[in-house]
């Protein structure tokens, strides 16, 4: 029987082509790029559900908190569903349920249904960007993941741009309805993934090795809790611990910026908002081009030495922002933060994937990223709360705190390339 199961795993693995991992890098792109849309679709039609159902400013910004939770279940479920059930089975199942109940929110016609429907959507939402950097990193080769895995992440930002083209576009003509009406169309990447993706062939391998451990053992091998795998081994507690550390401080500070950067250029440095739009949109784009720069350069360098440019890079140029802004400059000054803020996230995905062997890195990449994500519901509170004594740039220098704790940690305890996910370790 092992033989047999042996067999059926080698010819799984002879079949997918060398360059399958093109296809699934193009799917991965835009399942990516619509799940940045759907998300940045609350920010934009959050006005108009407003006004329809009549809601207070707390109903109406619980459906952003209770989407970030949605969010934080489903990284943490998808996570370990990667292990368990495989990385494209997790894919399509929640690229399937997002779409579907995404969809679902055009026909919606109280708050609550909103909330429910949202907060449930936000767990595929979440799960789907574990599952394709945890897919893509066992493809792709360890001489250029990052650069590839930098250009994936591109998707994501590349969503935020469409979301704002948009929303500027439907709902004004047709409504905020038809805004969600269209989240269906990305169901059908689910279904290419299904039909032309195979699963990698490290989980395959790892998977098979795990039944003939099973087979010759004596003693029946009872399923285990993933996280208590990891919690019971101190070399992978250990690195548990410092990427939820580091994870959290990258999320934090990127929520606090990305909430309340707009507001401090228009409120307390008086740029108007159509020109604040044009620097932000100026900024984003710089993101993209840094994500694939820091890609081939971490590629060339090494992953620990480029996160910790980006990281505290960042954290040290917040206040240059602050300090010495002219209106001659500040545009400049923003196009030069966009290269480093766009950084971090460029390389965090196949830094963590390599810091975990293939049983357990799904569960440990979804479980460190979002439990750390839950330091960035209090992000925007804190900016907010030190706004009220003065500027809003002091809440942003705890920002640049944020960033640089999230560098240092790495850059002191974490090792470059501990695994390779193209193994079955």
């Amino acid at each position: 029987m092992t033989q047999k199961a042996s067999v059926m795993v080698a010819e799984q693995v002879q079949a997918q082509p060398e360059k399958i991992w093109k296809t699934a890098f193009i799917l991965c792109f835009f399942i990516l790029l619509a799940d940045g849309i759907d998300l940045a679709f609350l920010a934009y039609s959050l006005t108009s559900i407003k006004a329809e159902f009549n809601l207070t400013t707390v109903q109406a910004g619980a459906l952003g908190s209770w989407s970030l939770v949605g969010g934080v279940i489903g990284g943490l479920i998808g996570g370990w569903a990667c292990d368990r059930f495989g990385r494209v089975k997790v894919i399509v199942f929640y690229m399937i349920l997002a779409s579907s109940l995404s969809c679902t929110l055009g026909f919606v016609d109280s708050y609550y249904q909103f909330l429910i429907v949202r907060s449930i959507a936000a767990i595929g939402l979440g799960s789907l960007y574990i599952a394709c950097n945890t897919l893509m990193s066992e493809y792709v080769p360890t001489k250029y993941r990052t650069t590839v895995l930098a250009a994936l992440m591109t998707g994501f930002t590349l969503g935020s741009l469409c979301a704002t083209l948009l929303a500027g576009w439907i709902i004004p003509e047709y409504g905020w309805r038809m805004l969600y009406w269209i989240t269906i169309f990305p169901i059908f990447l689910a279904f290419l993934m299904y039909f032309l993706v195979p699963e990698p062939e490290s989980w395959l391998r790892s998977r098979e090795l795990k039944r003939q451990e099973a087979l010759h053992s004596k003693v029946k091998i009872k399923k285990q809790n993933p996280y208590l795998v990891i919690l019971k081994d101190k070399k992978h507690r250990w690195m548990f611990m410092l990427w939820i550390l580091s994870a959290g401080a990258l999320q934090f500070g990127y929520a606090g910026l990305s909430n309340w950067l707009p507001a401090y250029l228009e409120s307390d440095l008086g740029i108007s908002f159509k020109e604040m739009t044009g620097y932000m949109v100026g900024t984003f784009l710089i993101m993209i081009f840094a994500k694939v720069v820091a890609g081939i350069l971490a590629d060339r360098f090494g992953r620990r030495a480029l996160f910790a440019f980006g990281t505290m890079g960042t954290a040290l140029f917040l206040p240059v922002i602050i300090y010495f802004n002219t209106p001659t400059n500040i545009l400049y000054l923003m196009l030069m933060f966009g290269f480093l803020y766009g950084m971090p996230f460029a390389i965090n995905a196949t830094y963590m994937t390599e810091s975990f062997p293939t049983s357990i890195r799904g569960t440990a990449v979804g479980g460190a990223f979002n439990i750390g994500r839950i330091g960035a519901v209090f992000a925007p509170l804190t900016i907010g709360y030190f706004a009220q004594g003065g500027s809003i740039g002091t809440g942003l220098l705890i920002m640049a705190a944020a960033y640089f704790i999230c560098g240092l940690i790495p850059a002191l305890f974490i090792q470059d390339r501990l695994y390779d996910p193209q193994k079955a370790n």
